[in-house]
C-alpha cells in the first residue's frame, strides 16, 4: 500500500493546469474512472482495510475522503481515479495541485501492478500540470510500496510520526500564566484560527490554504469537535489553538492542528493545551491522544518531552516530474 500518513500539510504551488484527464493503462479485467462523493464509503473502507492489516487498527475517517474531494482547488475530475475489478473497489490514487499523491490498493489486489500504474498516472498528471517535482507519502510499514518508490528514483523529502500518550487517569491541567485564558472552540473563531495555524505553519510549509481550503479540511468536516477544541487567549487575541477530532468508531483522542504563536511560545502553552484536550477527551471515555508531526517543524523533540511516543511513521518520497 502506498498512502497518505494521515492528517499531513499539502507541499508546493502548482502551474496552469491543463485540466484534461490521464488515462491509466491497467490489466486485463480492470477499469479507471474518476472518483466522486458516491465512492467515499468504498474509497473508506479500502483505506481502512489497508491501515488494518499495517497496524491493527483503522484511522482515517470517511468524512477525511469526503474532504479530499471536496478541497477547493482540486478537480476530481481530472486530480482522481478509482480502480475497479472482479472483486469491486481494487485501488484508489489522488493528486493535489499536481505535488502530493496518495495511492491504496486493497490488500487482496497487490502484486498485479496497480500500484505501479496509479504512480505512472501521479506523474503523468503532475507533467500536465506543470510541476517539477511530485511527492508520495508511503507508510514505514508498508515495506512494498517503499522499495516500489525507491526503485523509481525517489529520494526522501519528510518523515512524519504519529505520536501517542496514553490517559490512565484524569490529566491535570497546569496553571494559566497570567493574563491567559482558555475556552473551547467558538463559531467567531474560525478566521483568526485559520491565520493562528497558517502563520505558524508557514515556518515549515511551502504553501499556505486559503481559509475555504484550511475549513474544507478541518472545521467543515463532520467529526471536528468544537466543543473538544481549547483556545488560548491573551486578552482578546487569539494565540495558541488545538483544534480536535472526534472519530467514529475510535477510543483515541485525536489532535489534527496544534500551533501556538510565535510570541508567546516557551511559556508553557503547548503543554497546557494539550492538557485541556486530554481532559475534555477523558472525560468522554477516551484514553489516548494522538497527533501527527512533520519532521520540519523541529517540534518531535518537544512532543517527547511531554511524554508523547513514536507510534508510527510515514515517509514523504519525492521524484521529479519527467514529461509524458
Amino acid at each position: 500500500m502506498l498512502s497518505q500518513g494521515a492528517h499531513l500539510a499539502g507541499a508546493g504551488g502548482c502551474g496552469e493546469d491543463q485540466g484534461k484527464s490521464v488515462s491509466v493503462v491497467l490489466p486485463a479485467g480492470y477499469s479507471s474512472r474518476a472518483a466522486t462523493d458516491a465512492d467515499v464509503e468504498a474509497i473508506h473502507e479500502l483505506v481502512a482495510g489497508t491501515e488494518c492489516e499495517l497496524h491493527g487498527e483503522a484511522e482515517t475517517a470517511a468524512d477525511g475522503i469526503k474532504a479530499v474531494l471536496s478541497r477547493p482547488g482540486f478537480d476530481p475530475a481530472v486530480d482522481t481515479v478509482v480502480v475497479h475489478g472482479p472483486t469491486g473497489l481494487a485501488a484508489w490514487a489522488w493528486l493535489n495541485r499536481g505535488k502530493r499523491a496518495q495511492i491504496d490498493v486493497a490488500t487482496d489486489q497487490r502484486g498485479l501492478g496497480l500500484g505501479t500504474a496509479l504512480l505512472d498516472w501521479a506523474e503523468a498528471r503532475a507533467a500536465e500540470v506543470g510541476t517539477d517535482w511530485f511527492g508520495q507519502m508511503v507508510d514505514d510499514k508498508d515495506l512494498a510500496g517503499t522499495e516500489l518508490v525507491r526503485a523509481r528514483g525517489f529520494e526522501v523529502l519528510a518523515v512524519n510520526w504519529q505520536l501517542q500518550l496514553p490517559m490512565d487517569e484524569e490529566p491535570v491541567v497546569p496553571a494559566l500564566p497570567e493574563g491567559i485564558t482558555v475556552r473551547p472552540f467558538a463559531p467567531g473563531d474560525a478566521a483568526a484560527a485559520h491565520l493562528l495555524i497558517e502563520d505558524a505553519f508557514d515556518e515549515w510549509q511551502s504553501r499556505r490554504k486559503s481559509y475555504e481550503e484550511w475549513a474544507a479540511m478541518m472545521i467543515d468536516r463532520s467529526s471536528f469537535a468544537p466543543e473538544l477544541s481549547p483556545m488560548a487567549f491573551a486578552g482578546a487575541e487569539l494565540i495558541g489553538a488545538a483544534l480536535c477530532l472526534d472519530l467514529p468508531d475510535s477510543d483515541e483522542g485525536y489532535i489534527e492542528q496544534l500551533a501556538v504563536r510565535a510570541d508567546h511560545r516557551g511559556k508553557g502553552l503547548a503543554r497546557t493545551l494539550l492538557a485541556v484536550a486530554r481532559q475534555a477527551f477523558y472525560r468522554q471515555g477516551k484514553r489516548n491522544l494522538t497527533l501527527w508531526t512533520h519532521s520540519d517543524t523541529g517540534a518531535l523533540a518537544m512532543y517527547e518531552r511531554l511524554g508523547m511516543t513514536v507510534h508510527r511513521s510515514t515517509t514523504i518520497h519525492r521524484s521529479p516530474t519527467r514529461a509524458h
